[in-house]
């Protein structure tokens, strides 16, 4: 994934967390969380404490690439909604079925606007386009 996203000419930062790999842009993040992980709102202080530190009250996109498989606890969504007011679109790059079911569900419990991509590309640029 590093050399995609190196090819798109933008600068960003790269961090290595609890989780997995976060990659933070000028206005998005994107992730690629490790295999197997659970996510919570606990687990995701270290990855929250960036992304506050970088955007403060900025408008951000949010991109997950789901190359993994991983859980998230959806009883803390609720403190996912109150915790990023300030962002705005949310892409999931899905790799499988199950992921886009899961995708479907979550839906059901997050607020952000949120579409679901194949392609990690698409993704970018839909952000892209619904934050400027």
């Amino acid at each position: 994934m590093i050399n995609f996203l190196d090819s798109l000419n933008d600068e960003y930062q790269t961090h290595n967390t609890n989780l997995g790999d976060i990659y933070i842009f000028e206005n998005f993040v994107v992730t690629n969380f490790d295999e197997g992980v659970d996510v919570d709102f606990k687990t995701f202080y270290e990855v929250a404490l960036l992304i506050k530190n970088y955007f403060k009250e900025k408008p951000f996109g949010y991109i997950a690439n789901r190359s993994h498989s991983y859980s998230i606890n959806l009883n803390d969504a609720n403190l996912f909604n109150k915790e990023f007011p300030n962002l705005k679109v949310y892409a999931l790059v899905i790799y499988n079925s199950l992921t886009e079911r899961v995708f479907e569900i979550e839906n059901h419990f997050f607020t952000y606007n949120r579409k679901a991509f194949k392609d990690l590309d698409y993704a970018i640029n839909w952000v892209k386009e619904n934050l400027s």
